[in-house]
């Protein structure tokens, strides 16, 4: 898409973080903005900056994860405009938990939230792009949607999923004038350390630190989510870490997963050496028990002589 100046887009999860951050972005370009997210009154905030600096933008509160609700959602779209350009799909959550601990219905939401969120968003937009003549879909994976990372199963399963469905849906809109790009964020200082489920608090303390500390700016995400529609790239990596990450991960697979996952537990162990205690535990419970020996008895004795 070679301009993004009065082209309609709807951004999800627009209520904070990179979903706010690319909401203005697209303004900037001179887009209309048609916010979603179920926080109202983070949303009405980025509409707020939108609409101060002169930015035409309309909220609907969405869930995502809801098939119906995203349904009509777009048909509201398709009532007020007519069609739409841009979909960014950007809502998400996160659990940090170890997958033979979590909770099935914790994993599903997630799965609902971050995947299926996804597929409606570009399902039921798809048509309205098609009527335009032109269109891009950003999906948001992760730096967990490149390399595995521990305790973070339903999360990596969902980001892996977003790349894979991405690049998919990218070939199938070959040559209709659809782009999809998938983004891979890394370490962004945005709340979403603080609003994912961890059962580890210690670790959610430090993560959070870290995020503060180390992360960088939405904007930088927004930039090149820009970018990457204005270019029709297919992928987008963003900090450093998601680079050093992608490539080790390319050149050297089985020692990039056994690297980032070992880092990681000793990470986790640092930070909570109570954490360390409990796996270890769990590794003792689950091997074997050896039988105690018994003294033969005396006629034991003799037949096994004989």
């Amino acid at each position: 898409m070679k301009t993004i100046a009065d082209r309609i887009a709807v951004v999800t999860g627009a209520g904070s973080g990179i979903g706010r951050a690319t909401s203005v972005a697209l303004a900037e370009r001179g887009a209309v903005l048609v916010l979603a997210d179920i926080d109202q009154s983070g949303m009405e905030e980025t509409a707020r900056m939108i609409a101060a600096a002169g930015g035409m933008v309309s909220c609907h509160q969405v869930n995502v994860a809801d098939q119906e609700a995203m349904k009509t959602f777009a048909a509201e779209v398709e009532r007020l405009h007519g069609r739409a350009h841009i979909v960014v799909n950007n809502a998400g959550i996160g659990i940090l938990d170890d997958f033979v601990d979590s909770n099935l219905d914790d994993f599903r939401k997630v799965v609902d939230i971050n995947l299926w969120g996804v597929v409606y968003g570009s399902k039921f937009f798809l048509p309205l792009m098609l009527k335009a003549g032109e269109g891009h879909i950003v999906n948001i994976s992760s730096l967990a949607g490149i390399i595995s990372t521990p305790g973070m199963v339903s999360y990596g399963t969902t980001k892996f999923a977003v790349r894979g469905f991405s690049e998919s849906l990218r070939a199938e809109l070959a040559g209709r004038n659809i782009g999809v790009t998938s983004v891979h964020p890394g370490m962004i200082r945005t709340n979403i350390a603080k609003a994912s489920k961890v059962v580890d608090t210690a670790l959610q303390g430090r993560m959070v630190e870290w995020f503060e500390r180390y992360g960088r700016p939405p904007s930088l995400v927004a930039n090149k989510i820009v970018a990457a529609i204005e270019s029709n790239r297919m992928r987008v990596l963003v900090t450093p870490e998601t680079y050093l990450m992608d490539a080790f991960k390319r050149t050297a697979p089985t020692l990039a997963e056994a690297f980032n996952a070992q880092f990681m537990n000793r990470f986790r162990k640092a930070i909570n050496p109570q954490y360390g205690n409990r796996q270890a535990a769990k590794s003792d419970s689950g091997r074997p028990k050896k039988a105690a020996s018994v003294p033969a008895s005396s006629t034991e004795k003799s037949d096994l002589a004989a």
